[in-house]
């Protein structure tokens, strides 16, 4: 048990795409189709509770997170702040599972999907193997914003239209710019505006700083489109039908 929580972890590092990190994206994509084929099942009542325990695993494991990271004294304002694209997702949360706003879903389902589909497939966990609390915490937490947009999607009936994109493309540049801000105020680097990550990702791909965040920005662009096409595709498929 102490290892499970150790900061010093000797139970081996994360690799990936090795076996447990593949078979933890597996779980996400059971959970999130097991929503979509059993979707016309649930009532009233499972809708509530279902809402309920997401925003209660999402606020569970972040908080654990925080309370861990206090305890081996890891705990900074240049890494801890919830400004991350996940963890400002995370905190605002209720936003989406509990008041059921529009306009937030709008943006969640566009930058929630894309920062924890990105953070899923290259996991900054560095020694944290399975079945170390920040392994499990990490996939927990990204997957189960995942999930929430799902939920919200198929389930609940939420969509998002073509005036989301301008909306949602502003407001993540405007926050990007107050990223950046802060960033070299207390010498953080929220966002990724000052450096790449030290473990593999996509950045590795985009060039180096500071062409890198124009590479950012296209591809962000581009992944929002490609999220609306089948938004795009069912509404041409049911104007002609």
């Amino acid at each position: 048990m102490e290892q499970f929580f150790a900061k010093d972890y000797a139970g081996g590092a994360f690799v990936l795409f090795g076996y447990t990190h593949w078979l933890s994206l597996l779980i996400i994509v059971v959970i999130c189709l097991s929503i979509f084929f059993l979707r016309h099942l649930f009532n009233l009542h499972s809708r509530n509770l279902t809402r309920w325990l997401l925003l209660a695993f999402i606020y569970g494991s972040e908080i654990s997170w925080h309370l861990w990271m206090l305890s081996i004294g890891g705990w900074t304002i240049q890494g801890m702040l919830p400004l991350w694209l996940c963890s400002l997702t995370v905190w605002t949360m209720p936003l989406l599972l509990i008041f059921r706003n529009q306009r937030y879903y709008e943006w969640v389902y566009f930058m929630g999907l894309i920062g924890a589909s990105q953070a899923l497939l290259t996991p900054d966990l560095m020694i944290y193997g399975f079945p170390h609390f920040r392994f499990i915490e990490y996939f927990t937490v990204h997957g189960a914003i995942i999930v929430a947009v799902i939920y919200m999607t198929v389930v609940e009936g939420f969509r998002p239209t073509w005036r989301s994109l301008p909306r949602v493309i502003l407001i993540t540049n405007l926050y990007w710019f107050f990223c950046g801000i802060v960033n070299n105020l207390i010498g953080s680097n929220y966002l990724y505006t000052n450096g790449k990550l030290p473990t593999p990702s996509l950045l590795d791909y985009l060039g180096p700083w500071p062409l890198y965040l124009l590479s950012m920005e296209g591809l962000g662009i581009l992944l929002c489109i490609l999220l609306y096409l089948p938004f795009a595709f069912r509404d041409r498929f049911t104007s002609s039908s």
